[in-house]
């Protein structure tokens, strides 16, 4: 069943269409297709509240951040369950950060239970790419498969220190130091799709994921700095830092 919804999740991160309504503020947009999905006014405020609420703080967080961001909110049928219900993909970092958030209306409670458990949570680590210019604009210039991975990494530990919540598809299993020795011994142009974001042909799912949760983990066990810190430092720096 996962293999099915990480699929389905990559291709919806490829994929948009449809008819918007837009909110707007100041430094950030967000325009909401409802061409299958109409939401309520009490969702609507809900939703927006979490993105205006994040992106305050965000701003105080990541100086680095684009001027202006537009995002915009799908919607899908599939339950979402081991994201919590959200998913999401940094597009573009400059000179307009543009963001996708796909949010699942038959998660179980609907839109407002999904917006509570993981919507944050995407902002967060989807903001986070944004800072430190990891999108889909700049994936020309990715350096192999381990930098992806300890990309992911720090989003996934930003997005959980600062809003508590823990998505099941990014914790790691006892033997995930076994698979950051794979990866480091990958070529550079290794598969992502296998190694990263989706199903590996022998069943593992999110391998980069929790890879790089790992890493950042212990990085930040073993030396002390806290995840602004290490998101300021190179790759090789950061893998050094938690013993590799």
């Amino acid at each position: 069943m996962k293999y099915y919804i990480y699929k389905f999740i990559y291709i919806l991160l490829l994929t948009y269409n449809g008819q918007f309504h837009q909110t707007t503020r100041a430094k950030m947009s967000i325009a909401y297709d409802e061409s299958g999905y109409e939401l309520s006014n009490s969702e609507k405020q809900l939703l927006d509240s979490v993105f205006t609420n994040s992106e305050t703080i965000l701003r105080s967080l990541l100086p680095a951040l684009p001027d202006s961001v537009h995002i915009e909110v799908q919607f899908t049928e599939t339950n979402l369950r081991v994201v919590d219900g959200v998913t999401g993909r940094a597009d573009k970092g400059e000179p307009l950060g543009e963001l996708v958030v796909i949010i699942s209306t038959t998660y179980p409670g609907g839109v407002t239970a999904a917006a509570k458990d993981g919507l944050a949570s995407v902002v967060y680590h989807e903001f986070h790419h944004l800072s430190t210019g990891w999108t889909m604009q700049s994936s020309h210039k990715r350096k192999g498969i381990m930098d992806a991975v300890i990309k992911e990494g720090l989003a996934v530990v930003f997005a959980e220190t600062y809003t508590g919540q823990k998505q099941e598809g990014n914790q790691y299993p006892d033997v995930v130091e076994k698979w950051v020795k794979e990866i480091m011994d990958l070529p550079a142009d290794a598969n992502y799709i296998h190694w990263v974001s989706g199903e590996h042909p022998d069943g593992r799912v999110s391998i980069g994921y929790k890879a790089g949760k790992y890493i950042i983990d212990e990085a930040i066990r073993k030396s002390g700095k806290s995840i602004l810190e290490l998101s300021l430092l190179e790759d090789g720096v950061i893998l050094k830092l938690a013993g590799f």
